[in-house]
């Protein structure tokens, strides 16, 4: 409750009120990935790669000089560029796979009996259960934060109110005034 009055009192029912941590569905999702699979992903659209390449290949081999082109340039600059894009994501995969590890060490978090890592199911398992209930706990101390700024505003305006801007002055029984 602290934690929250204090990151969020300024900014209570503002459109900057934002919710600081990942949204529940968005670590649901997390949680629903394998690296095994998009592994497996790559290395099929590495052989589909590869036997493109190879199509293209034969399609060269009974074409015609004067047939051959464009088609041979638009494939073989199309085979490099698909080439490097695979290559990017299997390393970004690597690297992703290794921030993934070195994070779930950093939360001192074990493997399952017979597992040789942790799996993003039960790391985003865990964040998503935290992350949801938080979120309802943030709501809930939102909009208290937000009517109580509502009671000081309209105690603020009940003091104004209440307060004239001009002075009246009684008036004599002569009904001349005096200033």
């Amino acid at each position: 409750s602290r934690y929250i009055e204090m990151t969020i009192a300024e900014d209570a029912g503002k459109e900057q009120c934002v919710f600081p941590l990942p949204e529940p569905q968005d670590l649901f999702q997390a949680s629903q990935m394998k690296f095994e699979d998009f592994q497996k992903d790559l290395r099929k659209l590495k052989k589909d790669l590869k036997a493109c390449e190879t199509e293209a290949g034969k399609v060269y081999q009974v074409s015609s000089k004067e047939h051959m082109q464009p088609f041979k340039e638009n494939m073989e600059q199309f085979i490099i560029q698909a080439k490097i894009d695979q290559e990017a994501e299997e390393a970004s995969l690597t690297e992703t796979h290794k921030c993934f590890l070195e994070t779930t060490a950093y939360f001192f978090m074990k493997p399952k009996i017979g597992e040789k890592e942790v799996s993003p199911n039960v790391f985003f398992s865990i964040w998503h259960e935290f992350s949801s209930d938080f979120k309802d706990f943030w709501k809930k101390e939102n909009k208290l934060i937000l009517q109580e700024r509502v009671k000081e505003a309209e105690e603020v305006c009940r003091q104004k109110k209440g307060k004239s801007l001009y002075k009246i002055k009684p008036r004599h029984d002569s009904g001349i005034v005096s200033i």
